[in-house]
């Protein structure tokens, strides 16, 4: 009897690990494809593998214009640098913005008693479950009636509206695990609330505000439809820019572009997990 068990123990264990690689590969695979395909050398079909080269990155990079002289090629790397810097101003605006107020209220929520508090809590979750087409259609709207002329600035605020909700959700899951008595024993020893906030509160709940902030700097550089809606025409991001460019056909450039921004977030994301275990 115990064996028959084991027997389907580890059956079912087998299956489950069967299902796991499956599910990685699932993920994963189409990643690698881009990765491996920005290095081949056909500029015609990228899916047909001619040779290994690194040219579309030296055309990103302007070291070379070997392919921008092609009447196939027409994308300029200035309006491609334009992009990114479009986007990291943004991104960098906006995660500042965001980690700001997203920690007050986060802070405020969990510290303070007030009428509709849970009320309240839900709504800083509705932009996150919101729809992007929806909420960027709202925002287009917004913008025109008020009469704002769409730019970066526009870009700014729409971001903000959505990802102080991801630092608010971050921030608040960190608080929840902190320990209330040691806010209390530092008003008990004469500290006044912004005291306590810069050296006991905020010290506690770091690992929390850098990690909204590094998801909501990830996000602002990787969307595409809220900034689709509320973009000018002189404010450009890097996910517009190449979705222009796959609205003129799949170019070689677009996987060199791809695997640069899959790059930057692993760096992102590493040196996040490096500060978190730094602190503790």
């Amino acid at each position: 009897m115990m064996t028959g068990r084991l027997l389907k123990l580890l059956r079912w264990v087998n299956g489950l690990s069967i299902y796991g690689y499956f599910f990685f590969a699932f993920i994963y695979a189409p990643i690698l494809l881009i990765v491996v395909f920005s290095f081949n050398a056909n500029p015609v079909n990228m899916m047909i593998w001619e040779g290994f080269t690194f040219d579309w990155y030296r055309t990103i990079f302007g070291l070379s214009n070997k392919l921008t002289e092609s009447a196939l090629y027409i994308e300029s790397s200035d309006q491609l640098y334009s992009a990114v810097k479009n986007s990291l101003l943004v991104a960098l605006i906006t995660t500042a913005v965001s980690t700001v107020f997203g920690t007050a209220v986060a802070v405020a929520v969990a510290r303070f008693r007030f009428r509709l508090q849970g009320f309240y809590r839900a709504l800083m979750f509705l932009p996150m479950i919101m729809p992007d087409i929806v909420l960027g259609i709202a925002l287009l709207i917004f913008f025109v009636s008020l009469g704002v002329k769409l730019s970066l600035l526009t870009i700014i605020i729409g971001h903000c509206t959505f990802l102080t909700s991801y630092v608010f959700v971050v921030v608040s899951a960190r608080i929840a695990d902190m320990d209330e008595s040691l806010e209390e024993a530092s008003a008990d020893l004469g500290a006044d609330g912004w005291t306590t906030f810069r050296r006991v509160t905020l010290p506690m709940i770091l690992p929390g505000v850098i990690g909204g902030a590094l998801l909501a700097f990830i996000i602002s550089m990787d969307d595409l439809v809220i900034t689709y809606f509320i973009a000018g025409v002189d404010s450009t991001t890097l996910p517009v820019f190449i979705y222009g460019m796959l609205r003129r056909g799949i170019k070689p450039e677009i996987n060199a572009i791809a695997t640069i921004m899959l790059l930057f977030s692993i760096v992102i994301a590493s040196i996040g997990l490096y500060l978190r275990a730094r602190k503790k």
